[in-house]
């Protein structure tokens, strides 16, 4: 080992501490884009291995009721390589013990296995060929109520009463992400998917020698947007409701936003930890080659190049970010394989592709030696570039010139040491500000971390109290006319009845076009309500269309603009609406006329797609009970019951994520907060060690630089709260899509909660801080150099 390693290991053991804490935010940083790319690589890869496995369909349509040799000429369209036909029905379980839970329930064949999203069974089996009065359950709903093979279930199809033999549990590729009618996020408590054979399922739902659901695979070369321009041709006659590839699924796009909210987690989290990472490799080098003048001079005399002081410090560096990588490498993978685990339960995937790729540690690697390169080229250039016979002298004091505030500090009544305080603080501004912004990045994380909580339940208040203040919902298996209303209306505890109509439609402004459910609502409905990012309510215009904000930023219209709405329902209309207003819901994309309007333009007179009650305290389950029994009402679902549910989801899965996060962030302010303590010290060591020797007591000292610290600490705070403001505005926009937007809303306790971390992670520093006040060698200090 040559005498410049030597030297390296030797700064090294002296400046442990700051290389502790640069090496755990190195670490942390590395962890990160560890996770998170391996993570969504796991994930993309499982779901892929998935969907091949179970031969996930590439395209699916709904229709009201088509015979059974339509499916023959669907097979006959050109890029149609398979075709298979199914029922798809709402229904309800009657569960043990009391309880009740929906369901949809699909066929399976009866003589063979499905073709298409076939079933991973994971207890027991599928039904036999020709079985009946038998079923198989999906898996979550299974686990989460205690259910198994040979159980037996009550349930209710289309008014239809009848019991069912549970044979087995399964998976589906097509129901990874099982969201139930008026769901926000899969509750596998309160709702399933229960596959039957066909000939019950038929039976139940009138659909003998009939289908109303068909998946499809599509041969190799296929051109997607022909065949379901096709599909659409054939089933039009029957009430087709518009054929959609595998990307518009609902499972399948809400499972692929969940990837893209990760790759924006793998892009932020690092920068921000490699940034503050950077800036105290820059501080600790700068400080240590002022305190090495004198080395490095006698260095360059006795013959050492540029290049190898250069080096030196390079490889105490390279020692830091090594140590800080590997562990993070380490860490990240262990954490990586159980967050992948954790969204695989989370899914219900079968099994997890998961691998740890060289590939993923080496370009985290090189990002960590880049910001550090970064940090610290410019003291390492000055180390270099240091004359030997100006390095061996003293450093030159630095020149300071009189400033207001140093007038201002002057001024009588002014306690000596605050004077002491900001004028060092004043005559280094970018320093300080620096490391006030180190401080301020790991409130602003704290804050990132709360703020993703925070706005998940902010969605499900304004979702619940403002917009939605349904006690129950009831949707229809066909759209109903005033005598269903009538009946509603009729039940024993229901207060008010709001009828809503939804008709599938394509929305186009120019070349731009999207699918969605076009929402007929009742003009000063208030039940279901549209309301604005702000809170207030948004009428609903006799002519024109309300559209979501990002459905609008989709279409590249605003307010005032005309859409055409192509119905695919009934005759089928184009409706040309202008854009009367736009609102920001959280979760897909609406457009919102008067149900009148509807009406008028499908030419079938006011009908209902169903309706939301307003129910007297307590009438809920009985008038669930009723409802199922009603041959005409597909599914029934009470407010109070949804909302406990996705409250439950939100903390069962949410509670991990801001736990690392917080995790991290902790991390970050600690180290951020030691080192700006103990580069303080290493400044006002001189001038510490004067006071003291002047009189003062290692306390009254002490408080000097525990000023300094606690002035640091209170212009983080203000910067600290800013930023984590754009962090969290930031990450919502790189998380939102069509399906899923997350607001920005932070509470009052995750601002207190990221102050208070970092301010007790401080005054912990700052109580260490006078141990080493206290412990220096005063004489040693204070020597001259000459």
């Amino acid at each position: 080992m040559s005498a410049l390693d030597h030297k390296a290991w030797h700064d090294l053991g002296r400046m442990r501490g700051q290389a502790v804490a640069v090496g755990a935010l190195i670490a942390s940083a590395m962890a990160v884009w560890v996770t998170t790319v391996l993570t969504e690589r796991a994930m993309l890869r499982t779901r892929d291995a998935y969907y091949a496995r179970q031969r996930f369909a590439d395209a699916f349509a709904s229709v009201r009721r088509a015979p059974e040799p339509v499916g023959a000429r669907l097979a006959a369209i050109p890029g149609v390589a398979e075709v298979e036909t199914r029922v798809i029905w709402p229904g309800r379980l009657d569960l043990p013990g009391g309880r009740r839970a929906r369901a949809t329930f699909v066929s399976l064949p009866d003589r063979a296995p499905p073709r298409l999203n076939v079933l991973a069974v994971r207890d027991g089996r599928l039904p036999l060929p020709g079985e009946r009065g038998v079923a198989v359950l999906t898996e979550g709903f299974a686990v989460a109520n205690r259910l198994g093979p040979g159980d037996d279930l009550g349930a209710v199809v289309n008014g239809r009463r009848t019991r069912l033999r549970v044979v087995g549990v399964a998976l589906s590729p097509e129901y990874v992400y099982a969201v139930g009618p008026g769901m926000l996020f899969p509750d596998d408590r309160s709702y399933g998917v229960v596959w039957a054979p066909r000939t019950d399922l038929a039976e139940a739902a009138g659909l003998d020698g009939a289908f109303d659901a068909v998946a499809l695979r599509l041969g190799p070369g296929a051109a997607e947007p022909d065949v379901l321009a096709a599909v659409d041709r054939v089933l039009e006659p029957w009430g087709g409701a518009g054929a959609h590839g595998r990307r518009d699924q609902t499972s399948h796009r809400y499972l692929s936003d969940e990837l893209t909210q990760l790759r924006a987690l793998a892009l932020v989290m690092p920068a921000i930890f490699l940034g503050i990472a950077a800036f105290l490799l820059s501080v600790i080098v700068s400080r240590l080659v002022a305190q090495q003048r004198p080395q490095v001079g006698m260095l360059k005399a006795l013959g050492y190049s540029d290049l190898a002081l250069a080096v030196h410090y390079a490889k105490l560096v390279g020692a830091v970010v090594a140590a800080g990588a590997a562990a993070g490498a380490v860490g990240g993978a262990l954490l990586g394989r159980g967050l992948a685990r954790m969204y695989a339960e989370f899914y219900r995937f079968p099994f997890l592709v998961y691998a740890d790729a060289p590939a993923v540690v080496a370009s985290g690697a090189a990002l960590c030696a880049l910001a550090a390169l970064v940090g610290v080229a410019g003291a390492v250039a000055r180390a270099a570039r240091l004359p030997p016979a100006e390095a061996m002298r003293p450093e030159p004091p630095a020149a300071f010139r009189a400033t207001g505030l140093d007038r201002l500090l002057a001024r009588p009544g002014v306690p000596p040491a605050w004077r002491m305080v900001l004028r060092n603080l004043s005559r280094r501004p970018v320093r300080a500000a620096l490391s006030a912004l180190g401080i301020a990045s790991g409130i602003a994380v704290i804050v990132l971390a709360g703020a993703m909580q925070d706005a998940l339940h902010h969605l499900l208040g304004v979702y619940f109290r403002d917009a939605r203040r349904e006690d129950a919902i009831v949707v229809f298996s066909e759209a109903s006319g005033a005598d269903a209303l009538a009946e509603l209306r009729a039940l024993p505890g229901v207060r008010a009845v709001e009828p809503f109509r939804g008709v599938p439609a394509t929305l186009r402004s120019g070349p731009r076009r999207h699918r969605t459910e076009l929402a007929g609502l009742e003009p000063g409905a208030r039940l279901w309500r549209l309301v604005d990012a702000r809170g207030r309510e948004v009428p609903v215009p006799p002519a024109g269309v309300v559209l979501s904000s990002q459905l609008a930023r989709m279409l590249g219209v605003a307010p005032g603009d005309t859409v055409l709405a192509e119905v695919h329902e009934g005759r089928r209309p184009v409706l040309a609406l202008p854009v009367a207003a736009l609102v920001d819901d959280f979760v897909g994309v609406s457009a919102t006329v008067s149900r009148a309007r509807l009406d008028a333009a499908l030419g079938d007179g006011p009908r209902a797609s169903g309706a939301l009650l307003a129910l007297a305290p307590g009438a809920g389950p009985e008038v669930e009970a009723r409802l199922a029994e009603r041959p005409r009402v597909a599914a029934v679902a009470l407010g109070d019951e949804l909302r406990r549910s996705m409250e439950a989801v939100i903390g069962r899965f949410m509670g991990g994520v801001v736990a690392v996060l917080a995790g991290f962030a902790l991390v970050l302010a600690g180290g951020v907060v030691y080192n700006a303590a103990r580069v303080a010290h290493a400044e006002r060591q001189r001038e510490l060690a004067t006071l003291q020797v002047l009189g003062f007591t290692p306390g009254e000292a002490w408080r000097i630089l525990a000023g300094e610290l606690a002035v640091l600490v209170l212009l983080a705070i203000p910067a600290g709260c800013a930023l984590g403001l754009a962090l969290a505005t930031l990450s919502s926009r790189l998380v939102s899509s069509d399906l899923f937007r997350l607001p920005v809303v932070i509470s009052p306790g995750t601002w207190a909660r990221a102050v208070g971390v970092v301010c007790a992670a401080s005054a912990l520093l700052v109580a260490l801080a006078r141990r080493w006040v206290a412990n220096v060698d005063l004489v040693e200090v204070l020597k001259a150099r000459e």
